[in-house]
Order: C-alpha cells, then structure tokens, then sequence
C-alpha cells in the first residue's frame, strides 16, 4: 500500500506546539519568546520546521488499535500486554537484526529524558561530571543541568568529506580529567543526523571499557535511517557492551506519537535492570498509559514496517534535496548531510560575519516569512539553526525558496 506523504496536514487548532505555540508567542514564556521576536509578515503562511515531530498523518492501524480499545466502555488498572512486548522483540529483531532479547530486558519508561535522569541517578551521584557529544540536543542540557549534573562536552568535528566524527582523543583526556564514568550518547545523533559506523562505535566503547564508564544510549532516532546507511545498536558491538549500555527507545519519533507518550529501555544487566526499575519507580509517575500501549501495538504491525520504509524514502529525497539547495544558493552557509533523523543542523557563521547579520537577527528574518525553524544555540551551535524536514516535499521547496528569495539574501524583494 502507499501511504500519503504528501497532502498537507493542517496542524493548527490539534495540540500541536509545532504551530500553535509560535501563533500564541509569548514574550514573557522562555518556551515561546523565541518565536515573539517576530511578527508573521502579510502572506505568509507558518511552515512548522522546528520541534522534532512530523507533518505527516499515522499510519492507520494505530488509529485502528487505539479506537477498537477505546470502544470498550473502561479504562481501569492493567498490566501490559503480552503483545507489547512481543512486538518490540519482533521489530528489533527485524530491523536491526537483535538477537537474544527477551520481555525481562524490557522496561518501560514515560519518556526518554526522564529515563536517562533515572540511569544517571544509579550510575552517578549528584555533581558528578558525565560525557556528551557537542552539538548536544537541547533537552540532555537542560534534563542533566535541572537535575545537577555536570556537563562535559566533546566537540564532534566535520572530516575533510564533512561528516561528522568524534574526537576520540579529547574524549579520553576529558574522562581522565574530569574521572568520569558515565556517558550520554545519541545514536543517531542529535542534532546532526549522524549515523555512527561500527569501527567508530568499537573503538568509543573500547574507550568506555578502559576507564570503566556506562553509557546511556538514545536510540529514538533508530528507526529514522536514510538510504544508504544502516543503524548499529550499541549493545550488539560486544558483550562488555551489552552489559555497559543502558538503552532507550520509543515510538514517539518513528510513528509521530509524542503526544500518546511512552518510551522503553532495554537493559541486558541484571543489577542495572533491577536499580533502574527501582529508580524509575519512586516517583510513582513512570507508568504506561492503556492507549500508548495500544498505539505501540498498532504502529508495530506490517503496515508500520512499510510506513517506516516509505517514510525513510521521503526522508531522504527532503534532506538531499535541501542540502544541494543549501549548499548552491546559501553561500556562507554549511550543511553535512544527515545520515540518519529527519533534522538539518545549519552553521551560518561565515554568512553572518560575511553580512555583518547576528545570528538572531537571522533567525527573526526566517520566522517573519513563517518559517520556523530553531534557535541551534542551545545545541551548543554559536551559529546553528535547526530545521525539521518531516514535512511534504511541497512544504520543504516553498521554505527554501522563503529563505533564498528573503532572508540569505538582502537584496532580495521584501528585505
């Protein structure tokens, strides 16, 4: 079956921050006084490219799943059921090719940021220093920083292709120095959409067995590959891994269902597993909601395995086609095309020195003819923006033809 990728969803007036917290921006609200720094101009209509979620509609068995149980006048105490798991083992199984996981090795968690505040609690104590890849996602910063931990960040840096890489080197320095023995990583990554080769993932983990430090990986972005690369999860890279790696997934991302709310993790470790049920558990708020269940259960049916395919065919024709677009008309500008995600982290320095332009300024220009795109400063980017491509094809040509026509140059009509 095809499924619809390109009609337009209108968004507006269904819960969806990605359009209607900037319509309703707020200069006094530190989550919405970005988007107050500027007002729409006539004619132009939003075109949301900023929060990490899609503009696409579900694939339709969740609806299915979610309505046939919501049919059935009661909604009291539950356990999970035996298909939950069932279909996270499949799913792994088939798409990753895992091998040897079991329902015990399951856990459910609200989200992942809170899991991996519940993972930091038992591998760390409060103050600790603890590893992060930089650019950094915004809500590691803020999740590790409200809950006392210490940041320490080893910049990525571009290769002579442009990809991505990690500094192997200043990653053990900064362990040693710092004695750390915990680490946040992000497999894809994100902001950059880098999807980490498995020489480059044996080598970090050889690393994190020599000085003896734990990973908490973010795998949300697992399901989201482009053609041509292929996702490694981090506990299949050895034993010592499997047994060192405190993973999370969930179905927010691949099936656009944040707003259901569920995420899980996967522990192999048995101490691990068993701290981080009674961690997880003290709050008294880390539990699943019947319809997130069901959600899960209707996205992890054969029509979600070629949802996910066609959706990663998409992806890919968005992001090569912005990243050529990018790279012939926005002169100043860099761009290292994603591997992996459905995220563009732009570096507009040279742009802005070239045109004596601040990169606030930039992105008021781009918010003024409704495109939405985020602030890359709280990823650690002095100079980044973000940009969401999960949109229709269509939606992704009219913002660059936005941000060619009237922001990259200042010349152009309007400016």
């Amino acid at each position: 079956m095809q499924y619809d990728f390109t009609s337009i969803l209108d968004r507006r007036g269904k819960d969806a921050i990605a359009v209607d917290i900037p319509a309703a921006a707020d200069a006094s609200d530190p989550g919405s006084a970005y988007f107050a720094q500027a007002q729409l101009r006539p004619g132009f209509d939003q075109i949301p490219m900023w929060v990490a979620d899609m503009n696409f509609p579900v694939v339709p068995t969740i609806q299915q799943a979610i309505t046939e149980r919501v049919a059935h006048p009661a909604f009291g105490y539950f356990t999970p059921r035996e298909e939950y798991f069932e279909e996270i083992i499949r799913w792994h199984e088939v798409r990753n090719g895992v091998c040897g996981l079991k329902k015990e090795h399951i856990g459910y968690e609200n989200g992942v940021l809170g899991g991996v505040v519940s993972a930091l609690n038992v591998l760390c104590s409060r103050g600790d220093s603890v590893l992060l890849h930089a650019p950094t996602y915004i809500g590691f910063t803020n999740a590790l920083g409200n809950n006392g931990y210490h940041m320490v960040l080893s910049f990525l840096k571009p290769d002579a292709a442009g990809i991505w890489r990690m500094d192997l080197e200043d990653m053990e320095q900064k362990i040693v120095k710092y004695h750390i023995h915990a680490a946040v990583f992000c497999s894809p990554h994100n902001p950059t959409g880098r999807v980490w080769e498995r020489a480059e993932l044996e080598a970090m983990m050889e690393l994190f067995r020599k000085y003896d430090v734990y990973v908490i990986s973010d795998e949300i972005w697992s399901d989201l590959i482009l053609e041509g690369y292929r996702h490694i999860p981090l506990q299949s890279i050895s034993e010592d891994a499997r047994n060192r790696t405190i993973a999370f997934y969930a179905p927010s991302k691949t099936f656009n269902l944040a707003g259901l709310v569920g995420s899980y993790h996967i522990i192999y470790n048995r101490w691990l597993r068993e701290r981080m049920k009674k961690e997880s558990s003290l709050s008294h708020y880390n539990s699943m909601n019947v319809l997130s269940m069901y959600a899960l259960i209707g996205a992890l049916q054969p029509e979600g395995y070629e949802w996910v395919d066609q959706l990663c065919h998409v992806l890919t024709g968005n992001v090569r086609y912005a990243c050529d677009f990018i790279r012939e008309h926005f002169e100043g500008v860099r761009v290292a095309d994603p591997q992996g995600t459905y995220m563009l982290f732009l570096d507009c320095e040279e742009w802005c020195r070239r045109h004596g332009v601040s990169i606030g300024e930039l992105q008021v220009r781009g918010l003024q003819v409704g495109v939405l795109w985020q602030d890359g400063r709280p990823f650690h980017g002095e100079y980044g923006i973000r940009m969401n491509l999960a949109l229709p094809f269509s939606r992704v040509q009219e913002a660059l033809d936005r941000l060619n026509r009237y922001v990259f140059h200042p010349d152009a009509d309007g400016m």
